[in-house]
């Protein structure tokens, strides 16, 4: 397996589960404006919501750090994720901001939070691998691979070899390939007999071993019922798949 061919490993395409709609219920208070108190008695729409996001998209925008920051606070989930996003684009976020964000109370900021992965400076990802929520896990999993971290190996190891959401074992296998880390090999290993999903991910994660067994156990999937995988495999290894389709 060449270098060439294991740089693909950490760069394939990701697959993404659905994502919910992180607004609160509408029975707490809010509001858009801009003193630094974001909240006055009613309902907290859709509208409002959004209207706020926009105001600290635009504060962004125009480098209005203070503007920013003032919605820090805010009671929408997807706002004080805007606010992250923000700051991050501002060159402007600090570690208090990404550990506010990681241990956030809304699953979808933790989760959205790891979507942004080596641009949060000194994000520590691997508890998140033990979050309640299945959607958090697969995306701290992405972003310990995308950031390299070996911290996370042995509970990726865990996590790949038997957690019960597939997204999270095939997003474990993948970090596990983009580490490195010789710890995790038997465990891609392993993935090759999982769903088809985790056994594509895995063939590409195991290229990174340039050793015998992980080259013969990605060979033997060369006539996998799964046509993706098999043609995985004559990616990976650079035979031709004629007569295997």
């Amino acid at each position: 397996m060449s270098p060439e061919r294991t740089k693909r490993t950490s760069k394939t395409p990701r697959r993404r589960r659905a994502k919910r709609d992180s607004s609160r219920p509408a029975d707490y208070e809010t509001s858009s404006d801009l003193q630094g108190v974001h909240r006055v008695a009613g309902v907290d729409t859709s509208a409002a919501i959004t209207q706020r996001r926009a105001e600290v998209a635009r504060a962004g925008r125009t480098g209005d750090e203070k503007t920013v920051r003032s919605f820090i606070d805010d009671a929408a989930g997807r706002v004080r994720f805007a606010v992250l996003a923000a700051l991050v684009g501002l060159s402007a976020v600090g570690p208090e901001d990404v550990r506010r964000a990681l241990n956030d109370e809304d699953a979808t900021v933790r989760r959205d939070a790891c979507e942004l992965g080596a641009r949060l400076p000194g994000a520590n990802f691997v508890p998140l691998l033990d979050d309640e929520d299945a959607a958090v896990v697969e995306a701290a999993a992405f972003a310990l691979g995308e950031v390299a971290d070996p911290a996370g190996v042995p509970r990726l190891c865990e996590i790949a070899m038997s957690h019960p959401d597939a997204l999270c074992r095939e997003a474990a296998v993948a970090a596990l390939g983009a580490i490195g880390d010789v710890a995790g090999k038997n465990v891609i290993l392993h993935g090759l007999n999982d769903v088809p999903a985790i056994r594509r991910r895995a063939v590409i994660a195991a290229a990174v071993f340039d050793t015998a067994d992980a080259k013969e156990a990605v060979l033997a999937h060369r006539d996998d019922r799964d046509w993706q995988v098999r043609q995985a495999v004559e990616d990976i290894l650079g035979i031709s798949g004629e007569g295997h389709h």
